[in-house]
């Protein structure tokens, strides 16, 4: 324990979610005092099935109600805020992308006007995403990338990231930015997703799904890897060059879907199963990987172990928990 964080009042949206309730337990370790923002509870969240909700204080409410942010801000004394809640399924977004442009977009300029108005605050991470880029010929992302998503739930991340550097800019209001790869670790409940998928087929001894050809190139990075990052982003936020701007958190080592899927299948003790390759999705980017060399030139930042290794760590998490899904 680093005893920074001792003493300090979080706010954490997206508590519920898989990164948010990650960052939860670290900050709860670290003796802070957490204030989470809470829609709908969920019972498989590490929040509540670790007992997490029990050490928090919780506000019910949604993102975009401006008066619950602000009272949620004021009352407890906020002095740190880690923005995370999102509506983050690509699917739901493409079905009904009002919900998430009210919740992503939305819900962050309420939630950065309510700060700037609270004078208790000191310093905000905001969760964008690698998305947020949208598609480029030159790889790897660089933040000083053009954001420029084209379908709706990387258009909304897009927006959000650039609302959130526009209070940065204009009203000097303390803000920083995170950019990941694509997640995965302990607590991802979102079957949907290749790790997930692929670690409960090799627990049933089912061909794992994909629906793309296999082809696409992601940056996946460990959840426990980014709650790191946030908290160093968080804590050098008195660092000139740091507040203000945004910074990628990736691994560096871009991997195929197909080629994760059998990582994750090796992992598991089940290569002798052969993937479902359905190749039916559709508006996907080809290739989409980060620099995250500023994150290590400024923060000290870098991931903590290999693929291999947190893909074999993360199925053990999902072979004691079957029975959530």
């Amino acid at each position: 324990m680093s005893g920074f964080w001792k003493g300090k009042t979080c706010l954490v949206t997206g508590a519920t979610g898989f990164l948010g309730g990650s960052l939860v337990s670290e900050l709860l370790r670290e003796g802070a005092e957490v204030v989470a923002l809470v829609r709908d509870m969920v019972p498989q969240s590490r929040f509540q099935s670790e007992g997490l909700v029990a050490r928090a204080k919780v506000v019910r409410g949604a993102l975009e109600d401006y008066d619950v942010i602000e009272r949620a801000l004021n009352e407890y004394a906020i002095d740190t805020v880690f923005h995370l809640g999102a509506q983050a399924i690509v699917g739901v977004a493409n079905r009904n992308p009002l919900s998430t442009f009210e919740a992503n977009i939305k819900g962050t300029w309420v939630l950065l006007e309510a700060c700037r108005r609270v004078a208790t605050v000191e310093r905000i991470v905001i969760a964008s995403s690698d998305k947020a880029y949208g598609d480029h010929d030159v790889l790897p992302y660089q933040e000083d990338f053009a954001l420029q998503g084209r379908h709706p739930y990387d258009v909304s991340k897009s927006c959000a990231d650039l609302i959130a550097l526009s209070y940065a800019a204009t009203y000097r209001l303390p803000v920083t930015i995170t950019r990941c790869g694509n997640l995965f670790g302990p607590g991802d409940l979102n079957s949907n997703r290749i790790v997930p998928g692929t670690c409960l087929a090799a627990i049933d001894g089912t061909r794992p799904l994909i629906r793309s050809d296999g082809s696409p190139v992601r940056d996946y990075v460990f959840v426990e890897d980014i709650v790191r990052g946030y908290l160093l982003l968080a804590r050098h936020m008195g660092d000139a060059d740091v507040v203000g701007r945004a910074f990628n958190f990736g691994t560096g080592e871009p991997v195929s879907v197909l080629d994760l899927t059998r990582r994750t299948l090796a992992a598991a003790g089940r290569a002798d199963l052969e993937p479902d390759v359905r190749n039916n999705a559709h508006g996907e980017i080809q290739a989409q990987y980060l620099s995250s060399a500023l994150a290590a030139e400024k923060l000290g930042w870098a991931p903590g172990a290999g693929l291999d290794e947190r893909l074999a760590q993360t199925f053990l998490w999902y072979k004691a928990h079957r029975h959530f899904f």
